[in-house]
């Protein structure tokens, strides 16, 4: 089955960067788009960048573009998000999931368990 593992979050000033990491198995991971969305507190999930299966086409939300990259690498099942100059309304626990921008936030989509992020001073 699917399974998506994510890593590299923690606590940073506002400011810096982190880059998350998440090990995909159990499908093939380059026949998939793939996503990132997170969930701040007390909100719903929020898409936040996307990658087709070849890593050649990215899309971004607004509130992070410029800021944040995406990128895999299918070798190494593992897709990838650099986050660059990080606000505090970057806070929330992040998650990698299987599947597009209209896929990815659905009760359907697979997503792993997530990785906190929080930024603050």
């Amino acid at each position: 089955q699917v399974q998506l593992v994510e890593s590299g979050g923690g606590l940073v000033q506002p400011g810096g960067r982190l880059r998350l990491s998440c090990a995909a198995s159990g499908f093939t991971f380059s026949s998939a788009a793939m996503s990132w969305v997170r969930q701040a507190p007390g909100k719903g999930l929020q898409w936040v960048s996307a990658i087709d299966s070849g890593g050649g086409s990215t899309s971004y939300a607004d509130s992070v573009k410029g800021r944040f990259t995406i990128s895999r690498d299918n070798d190494k099942y593992t897709l990838y998000l650099q986050m660059n100059s990080l606000k505090p309304e970057d806070t929330a626990v992040y998650y990698c999931a299987k599947g597009g921008p209209g896929w990815a936030t659905t009760s359907g989509a697979s997503r792993g368990q997530g990785t906190q992020v929080t930024v603050s001073s």
